[in-house]
């Protein structure tokens, strides 16, 4: 008999236990009515990191009876991820943890028990979400719904028209999605100025201020042209009514993968198939993600917070988070996916786990967290740099079971070298003790960059480069550059003097000329990346 992932179908849970599934031990019925009347959690943006990492956190504590309400997931940009996905299924989703070691967990997500579009035109969600926002037993409002997602102006820096639009409409009218989120806002301050925390939980630096940024700006917009009353501005302000936490997140959850799916055929499964949505979101009932993850938060929670340090989340001061935010970004995982990146595209890599089977590109990414980023390092406390890069080379990224390319993780990448390796830079020349030119890798890693944008691999077939909003401009410099040539300084220097692409002029620090060189090997002919890389590594 077929499993269906439906309330109906998991009636027979026996059925999914003996296909190896893992289903919840508490009463989804009653925590469901508990959470329609006393709501303490609702997320924006729900997507595959929100299914694989925050409801299954909360999956857990409801199956340890710590919780008693479960999760409400609201989607404000792509509504059909919840009408095609979501509801079509119960607000169910299959978890799947792909180990390192071979081994997979599969799990059955039930602490989803309601799912809401930020539609204003679809009148009952929306007087939904206001009713949520109104309850004294909101405790938090958290989003994964990308960094673009909290930015109120396009690359000129003017104010889009969307929220230009709203800024003039005022909370009523709003149609943007941080335009959306503020009215909510202003409806939880005209219930009584309620308490709540305002969560962002995307990857990006001191995360929570974008959503201040954004939410406060609505509300000076509003209280300035007289469309909501001046206290507003107030409330949004006063961090002991409204507070804004940073957060640093880490967890791999790449898209769902066809292998995937087809294993989980095999279990009987029926209706898996994905949907992509007419603005090309690509969601299906499953979700695939690496064991590995990270949760940590400041702890600013002004109307109670969600036990999630009973599930190894870290609760922890401002700096704190900070620092491990730094040690993440700047160290210990993310130069080393870009460094992956580059050379896996060069040397026709499709999986990054494979690039670790490679013993060059594995000495790199170490010699990279090892020898040149841990010694600039300072340990946060709540979490050991050494122990997370051994945990990312020896664990993450060669978990041959995560379907992640280095074209993916190439997306983007000059917005990205910046933090990513310049501030590992900054560092050894703030340093008494070390300076910029006894780096050795890193210039690598951008000689390979450099390289990169030719769109000319090792064997020197073409290929695409990944989308990055640079692209044409980087080009316009190096794309007359071909194999063999010798004397590129007039070409690449105005990129490597660039400080607001690596954080520092290279040239300044005694590292342009180093790029140079190794740039000018990799250019040599067909095979250079990987002789180049055989000479230094």
């Amino acid at each position: 008999m077929a499993l269906n992932l439906s309330n109906e179908g998991l009636k027979n849970k026996q059925a999914w236990n003996e296909k190896g599934y893992k289903t919840w031990s508490y009463d989804r019925e009653a925590v469901t009515k508990e959470t329609l009347k006393n709501p303490e959690w609702i997320h924006f943006g729900a997507g595959n990191i929100f299914r694989a990492f925050q409801a299954a956190l909360l999956e857990e504590l409801l199956n340890k009876g710590i919780e008693k309400t479960g999760l409400i997931a609201a989607e404000g940009f792509d509504y059909e991820i919840i009408e095609k996905m979501y509801r079509p299924h119960d607000n169910l989703g299959i978890a799947v943890t792909l180990k390192a070691s071979g081994s997979i967990d599969k799990a059955v997500i039930g602490s989803i028990v309601e799912s809401l579009t930020v539609n204003p035109e679809a009148s009952a969600d929306y007087d939904r979400l206001k009713k949520i926002f109104r309850a004294p037993s909101l405790k938090m409002v958290s989003f994964t719904i990308t960094e673009k997602g909290y930015s109120l102006t396009n690359a000129a820096g003017e104010i889009v028209p969307p929220v230009k639009a709203d800024f003039e409409a005022g909370p009523l009218k709003a149609t943007s999605y941080m335009g959306k989120v503020s009215a909510m806002l202003y409806e939880r301050f005209l219930a009584g100025k309620l308490p709540v925390a305002m969560v962002s939980m995307d990857n990006c630096s001191h995360n929570g201020d974008k959503l201040y940024a954004a939410v406060s700006s609505f509300a000076k917009a509003w209280v300035e042209a007289g469309l909501c009353e001046k206290e507003f501005l107030d409330y949004v302000n006063d961090s002991s009514k409204v507070s804004f936490p940073w957060s640093m997140i880490d967890k791999i959850t790449p898209r769902p993968d066809e292998s995937v799916e087809k294993m989980l055929k095999g279990d009987d499964i029926s209706d898996l198939e994905a949907v992509i949505t007419s603005k090309n979101t690509y969601v299906a009932p499953f979700v695939n993600a690496e064991e590995c993850q990270y949760l940590v938060i400041e702890d600013a929670f002004p109307n109670g917070k969600i036990a999630l340090d009973k599930v190894g989340v870290i609760y922890t001061q401002r700096d704190i988070v900070d620092r491990v935010e730094k040690m993440k970004v700047c160290t210990c995982l993310n130069p080393l996916h870009t460094a992956l990146a580059v050379y896996g595209c060069l040397l026709g890599y499709n999986l990054i786990s494979k690039e670790m089977e490679n013993p060059l590109l594995k000495k790199l990414v170490e010699r990279i967290g090892y020898e040149e980023g841990l010694p600039v390092v300072i340990n946060p406390g709540v979490l050991d740099p050494k122990k997370f890069i051994d945990e990312v080379v020896k664990l993450r990224i060669p978990n041959p079971f995560m379907p992640d390319s280095p074209w993916r993780i190439a997306t983007d990448t000059s917005q990205k070298v910046g933090i990513r390796f310049g501030e590992t830079i900054k560092a050894y020349e703030a340093r008494e003790d070390l300076k910029a030119s006894d780096l050795k890798m890193i210039p690598l890693v951008f000689a390979g960059w450099l390289r990169y944008l030719l769109g000319v691999n090792d064997a020197g077939e073409s290929f695409e480069p990944s989308s990055d909003p640079l692209l044409d401009d980087l080009r316009k410099y190096v794309g007359s550059i071909k194999l063999g040539d010798k004397d590129v300084h007039e070409k690449v220097s105005p990129i490597l003097s660039n400080d607001k692409i690596f954080g520092v002029d290279l040239y300044k620090v005694g590292l342009g000329e180093l790029v140079e060189k190794y740039f000018v090997e990799l250019l040599e002919g067909p095979g250079a990346v990987a002789n180049t890389l055989r000479k230094y590594v």
